[in-house]
């Protein structure tokens, strides 16, 4: 048991005593607290760095004679982590992270402790306002130079501390003089609730790792509550098992409202290919499912080696890709029996506003396939692929609004198409915000309450962004831009730049170094532009590099191929469905800005030409549509100066975007 002076607060830690207690209790008491709280068997080496930190804190603590109390093994479940140690001394918290024996500070652990104080100062609720000190201590370093500096983002947070041997007690105290502040009360503290918004990553691990929904993800009362989207598509496949019906549910959202993370959770919990209810999620991002996939092998591997199993890599990838599959392949295992009704009876399609309509899926069957003469749709297909099941099927559509951003891409109206002329006993769930103008599927709507197994849900609509913590409103505000509503938009970017910070510049370099200055720890940032994007070559960037999403995304600093070089860039088609920290949107002239609304165009040969057809020009802006809304944390776009000895970057291209923007409030960077 831990020390009954403790509040009866939800414990997020393994061992929690006041300063005094701990400097008293049993080496052997603490570590069996810790022993008893871990999961699985604790291996010698685990009990030995714990004794080394224990050591360490009883020899700091008693010179400062400092109240308060100390934490070990803090869990952090939106990152899948635990903190070594959390003190909460006076005023203070201590973030801490012991690397027992080592001579050095790497900047891998420099950013580790860093993402460790970020995740409290962003995301428990009561550790916004108070000063946050994280310290990395090298048992076995040299003495540092102590020279505690907060950083640039005003939140009190301080730059990660290097820690040698014998200087944990200096190190608090010189932070303790840095930072000022009340007293924190410790049981207040350890009641804040813990409100995280997880990059989609950091969720599918989470998830995958079997924590709930509820643990990390948001649930205060401005968000709105993931657990009851869940929660109505759990009711709708209960129902439809214990009924033997077959239903199909449209879940809305905008973007980042959490569609996707939903999807996971309801996957994640019914993973297992023996029950009745074994369900798959399915994408046709096929960016998306490569950066998962890689990532929860990856996280896989690990916690299999932290549990004394040895997985490999190839093994780690086979069972993660049953749970996680493109879309695509599903279809084609469908195709090779064209009456086997697949393992899953439930199937979960992420984006399913992007799926192909009857011409582009024909064509592709005809040229790929060598099926000449199909006639569905992709919807209807994949709707008629669990129709095969004799007793129960569910498909769940997670649709976004305005993200068709590809050829043939129908948006949600195909899908309603196929229902109503092929699978008209199959019952309906809606949300009724498909109404919206964002999803164009109005008649089609129209046509479909005649039916008579229609259920408009509004627990199957997110109307609030969870991708950025800082603003709630962004996708709001982008839509307002790109719908030309300045007056409204003006408004609504006065209430975002109070907590989100977007600025505006002519000069790429400038972006890269300001995207560098407001990232902290392992925040990631990266360049962003249009598929059509041709004439930023000048500026060195060139979208005929295609990237390597797992690369880009999930590798490190020091990766040239990673998003933090800022050499390689994304477009709308890599980026749809993940997202970055801190996002640069280079701005090209293929989307102008005119008096007369928006103007399309696309680079041929030596000039640029007119977009005449409306899916093209609704694709171009809804590539826009897709970059804008990739930041959690802040944004600069930019908008290139025109060359007068370049008629296709001539001034006029560009100068009225950059004129557009700024008059809506978008400061402009100076240089």
């Amino acid at each position: 048991m831990n020390d009954p002076t403790i509040g009866s607060a939800i414990r997020r830690w393994f061992y929690a005593a006041d300063i005094g207690s701990f400097l008293q209790q049993a080496d052997e008491y603490i570590l069996g607290c810790l022993s008893m709280a871990s999961i699985g068997s604790v291996e010698q080496s685990q009990r030995a760095a714990w004794s080394a930190q224990i050591k360490m804190l009883r020899e700091a603590l008693p010179p400062l004679n400092k109240s308060g109390r100390v934490y070990f093994e803090y869990v952090i479940p939106r990152l899948g982590k635990r903190i070594d140690c959390v003190l909460l001394i006076e005023h203070t918290l201590f973030v801490i992270e012991f690397k027992i024996g080592e001579k050095s500070f790497n900047s891998e652990a420099l950013d580790q402790v860093w993402d460790y104080a970020l995740d409290l100062k962003n995301f428990h609720e009561t550790s916004h306002a108070i000063p946050i000190a994280p310290l990395l201590i090298a048992s076995g370093a040299a003495a540092e130079t102590l020279l505690p500096t907060l950083t640039l983002h005003d939140d009190r947070l301080l730059r990660p501390l290097c820690v040698g041997q014998g200087q944990t007690a200096s190190a608090i105290e010189a932070c303790l003089n840095v930072l000022g502040g009340d007293v924190v009360d410790a049981d207040v503290w350890e009641t804040g609730r813990y409100l995280p918004t997880p990059t989609i990553v950091e969720a599918a691990r989470a998830l995958y790792a079997g924590h709930s929904v509820t643990e990390i993800s948001r649930s205060d009362a401005g968000a709105v509550n993931l657990l009851r989207t869940s929660q109505a598509i759990d009711q709708i496949i209960s129902e439809s098992k214990n009924r033997k019906i077959k239903s199909i549910c449209f879940v809305t959202g905008v973007p980042g409202a959490g569609k996707t993370l939903v999807g996971l959770d309801v996957a994640t919990r019914h993973m297992n290919a023996d029950s009745d209810m074994y369900s798959v999620f399915l994408s046709g991002n096929g960016p998306l499912v490569a950066v998962l996939r890689e990532a929860l092998a990856r996280d896989l591997v690990i916690r299999s080696a932290e549990k004394g199993e040895r997985i490999r890599k190839g093994e780690a990838k086979d069972r993660v890709g049953a749970f996680i599959q493109n879309v695509h392949h599903f279809r084609d295992d469908c195709l090779s029996d064209a009456h086997r009704p697949p393992a899953e009876h439930v199937a979960l399609f992420d984006e399913a506003q992007r799926a192909w309509n009857v011409k582009q899926t024909s064509a592709f069957m005809t040229r790929k396939k060598g099926l000449a003469g199909f006639k569905q749709s992709e919807p209807a297909f994949l709707i008629s692929c669990l129709d095969r099941h004799e007793d129960w099927a569910v498909v769940v559509c997670l649709v976004g609004g305005g993200q068709e951003i590809n050829t043939g891409e129908a948006g949600i109206s195909e899908w309603i198409d196929a229902l109503r002329d092929q699978f008209p006993d199959w019952h309906v769930h809606v949300s009724p915000e498909m109404r919206g103008t964002e999803y164009r599927a109005q008649e089609v709507l129209t046509k479909l309450q005649g039916l008579s197994h229609v259920n408009f849900d509004a627990d199957l609509h997110l109307a609030t962004s969870m991708r950025s913590f800082r603003a709630e409103t962004l996708s709001h505000f982008i839509k307002l831009v790109l719908d030309l509503e300045t007056v409204p938009a003006r408004a609504a970017f006065q209430e975002l730049k109070a907590r989100y910070p977007l600025v505006l510049t002519r000069s790429v370099p400038r972006a890269k170094r300001w995207l560098r200055e407001q990232a902290r720890g392992s925040e990631r940032y990266g360049l962003v532009v249009s598929s059509k994007a041709q004439r930023l070559k000048p500026h060195a960037i060139d979208i005929r590099v295609v990237i390597d999403p797992v690369h880009w995304f999930l590798h490190g600093k020091n990766d040239t191929r990673s998003s933090y070089y800022l050499e390689d860039v994304a477009t709308e088609f890599q980026v749809q469905g993940l997202e970055l920290d801190w996002a640069g949107v280079v701005w090209d002239a293929d989307l102008r800005f005119s008096d007369m609304g928006w103007r399309h165009h696309e680079f041929a040969g030596s000039g640029w030409r007119n977009v005449k057809a409306p899916d093209r020009k609704r694709y171009l802006e809804n590539a826009y549509r897709v970059l804008l809304t990739r930041a959690r944390q802040g944004m600069v776009i930019v908008v290139p100066e025109g060359d007068p000895d370049d008629p296709t970057r001539a001034a006029a291209l560009y100068d009225p975007v950059f004129d557009y923007l700024e008059s809506i409030g978008v400061p402009v960077l100076a240089r």
